[in-house]
């Protein structure tokens, strides 16, 4: 290196990728050349900086990785023949991302009430691969018992986990010292634990816990989709077997077995559930109703009204127990099942008298709409993870690559740059059970994306990305429609319209101001913008630009006295003042509102004089006072 020592060497170090070590070369040969203090404290800036772009450069190459890793899972799923050629191949890539000496997998056993191995990777211990966990044993029995990802950079010294003699010596056999293992889910049932783990202690990285979690969400949809489809060869070959019987008898059965090959072919081509109830139509005659687990219309053909509510419920009812279709009337239930899982129904009113065969025939036609909503549910829980993942790194903090965000989302159908408003909803609408949950976050979903837009789940609340610049009216849309769903009052806070992915985390914000603004006011249950909130929305604003701390100021030189005083000695003067002036003033309206006696309104309007002076009550310092006490309350939503 010669004493021309400069910036630009760390550039072209940059460019043909040196390792890290080589990035000394140039301080170290400008220190031999004796050039100054101040040209090496630039080369040492220089290198610094260098480094870090290096750093982000390898870290954004691992998350290509990553992502690619992902897809050609993805696509193996798409293409699934085989569930054991997935499974292995998902250990495979959980090893390689991970870097990681041994990958495996393990599913529970219900039979036995434990996990055994399904799947390994890199491992070489044949006692290892024989484990089976007991529920709660060994870090592996913890996950699959509580459902919960756990991780340990020593396993052997770590008395986190309650060991055993078989788990440890298998895990000692194999040389295992750092194990992470996440959950294995579908919905809310854990089904098995995913791991990766090495031969020396080191701690695993948030990112590796979360993309293993990824990879285990796939390997969850491949067993889920791998077991659908055997019910689907089940189906088919029930189908089968039922059409080489009926061929032999009556028009009857020449009809089921027209029937069964149309809807086989129906099932091989993706068809949808109209067009199973145009083939149930077209075999059997009469008219069709396909209906999903709530009661909604899914499908019909021909003249039919929909059945009275209580003997619908009945009747489907009696159909899943028996595993049969029912007539009650001039109608036919066939329960639309699959497992324990309630999914609908299909109600026939059918031209002439069903015979057996023809009985079979709406029961295979149930069947293979269950097999269809199953599929359609699945591949729209994939989009909507897709959509609310985008959604989640829209509205994050910092925004990164703004580029690859517009691509991502025009894969997608929406057009960032056009104008969009941000709808936050409140916890109201999301009940204590993991069921409710997931029907508001997949209500969200469909709303969104059936108009353009995105929604996600994010701090236990629903938030939904829509094109327009009507905020307000979009706020009481998704409060009134959602209300309906849930059976309960939402709240929905709004802000926008907003223009760009760089603006979005801003307006996401200011809309769960206006959230949280709408239940201080007593308007939980109805939807608002921050421009319909008033004064109050023009406080959130300026709180949003960064006016916090002259809130503050007000809040305490206003009414700052009589909230101290309220936290030092737990008196209700707070309270007392906000009846007061909610009453217009009025003493004994102020005190039948508290449910105290009057004597002790005018004795705690006293203390606050005592505490905010004489001119309290005049009607500028009253203002102030009124409008401090609705700022605090904004603060303070619970209290």
């Amino acid at each position: 290196m010669s004493v021309m020592s400069s910036p630009v060497e760390f550039l072209e170090l940059l460019a043909r990728e040196a390792a890290a070590v080589e990035f000394e070369g140039p301080l170290v040969a400008a220190r031999a050349a004796g050039l100054p203090p101040e040209r090496l404290a630039e080369l040492e800036q220089a290198k610094t900086v260098a480094l870090r772009v290096r750093a982000l450069l390898e870290r954004r190459r691992r998350r290509e990785v990553e992502l690619s890793g992902l897809y050609d899972t993805v696509s193996d799923l798409a293409g699934l023949r085989d569930l054991d050629d997935v499974l292995r191949a998902i250990v495979h890539r959980a090893r390689n991302l991970l870097g990681a000496d041994v990958a495996y997998m393990t599913l529970d056993d219900d039979e036995r009430g434990d996990t055994y191995m399904r799947v390994t990777d890199g491992s070489v211990s044949a006692r290892f691969q024989r484990l089976r966990l007991p529920m709660g044993a060994g870090l592996g029995g913890l996950v699959a018992q509580s459902g919960a990802p756990y991780v340990t950079a020593n396993y052997p010294e770590d008395d986190r986990f309650h060991h055993t003699g078989e788990i440890d010596a298998g895990v000692g056999e194999e040389g295992l010292v750092a194990i992470l293992g996440v959950p294995l889910r579908l919905g809310s049932t854990s089904i098995g634990v995913l791991y990766a783990a090495n031969r020396s202690a080191r701690p695993f990285a948030r990112e590796e816990v979360a993309l293993l979690v990824s990879l285990a969400a796939h390997a969850a949809v491949a067993i889920d989709t791998a077991r659908l489809l055997a019910e689907t060869r089940a189906a088919l070959e029930e189908l089968s077997a039922a059409n080489t019987t009926i061929r032999a008898h009556s028009s009857s059965v020449e009809r089921a077995a027209a029937a069964h090959d149309r809807m086989t072919a129906l099932v091989l081509r993706g068809g949808g559930v109209e067009d199973v109830a145009s083939a149930v139509t077209d075999v059997l005659g009469g008219a069709l109703l396909a209906l999903d687990a709530e009661g909604r219309l899914l499908a019909r053909v021909g003249e039919i009204e929909e059945p009275d509510r209580a003997d619908m419920v009945e009747a489907v009812a009696a159909s899943r127990t028996e595993g049969r279709s029912v007539r009650r009337g001039p109608l036919w239930y066939a329960a639309v099942v699959a497992g324990a899982e309630n999914l609908g129904a299909l109600v026939l009113r059918p031209d002439d008298e069903l015979v057996d065969a023809d009985q079979r025939i709406l029961e295979r036609a149930s069947l293979v709409t269950a097999l269809l909503l199953l599929f359609r549910r699945t591949v729209a829980e994939a989009e909507g993870r897709v959509r609310g993942e985008l959604l989640d790194d829209l509205i994050a903090r910092p925004l990164r690559d703004t580029d690859a965000l517009r691509s991502r989302a025009r894969r997608l159908g929406v057009d960032l740059d056009a104008p969009h408003v941000l709808v936050a909803v409140g916890d109201d609408a999301i009940a204590a059970t993991g069921s409710a949950r997931q029907r508001v976050l997949s209500w969200a979903t469909t709303y969104a994306s059936t108009r353009g837009g995105l929604a996600a789940a994010r701090d236990g609340r629903v938030v939904l990305m829509l094109p327009g610049q009507d905020a307000g009216g979009s706020a009481r849309a998704v409060a009134r429609d959602l209300s309906r769903v849930t059976g309960r009052p939402v709240t929905a806070g709004a802000s926008g319209p907003s223009t760009g992915p760089a603006s979005l985390a801003a307006t996401f914000a200011e809309a769960e101001r206006c959230l949280t603004a709408l239940g201080a006011l007593g308007r939980s249950g109805q939807g608002a913008s921050t421009a319909e909130l008033g004064f109050v929305g023009l406080l959130l604003g300026a709180v949003g630009d960064g006016g916090d701390k002259d809130v503050d100021r007000f809040l305490t030189a206003t009414v700052g006295p009589v909230v101290d005083y309220d936290a030092r000695r737990g008196t209700a003067l707070v309270k007392t003042l906000e009846a007061y002036f909610g009453v217009g003033g009025s003493l004994a309206r102020a005190a039948e509102l508290l449910h105290v006696h009057v004597n002790t309104v005018t004795q705690r309007l006293e203390r606050v004089g005592q505490l905010l002076g004489a001119d309290w009550q005049k009607p500028e310092r009253a203002l102030e006072v009124q409008l401090a006490l609705r700022l605090h309350r904004l603060r303070t939503p619970a209290a």
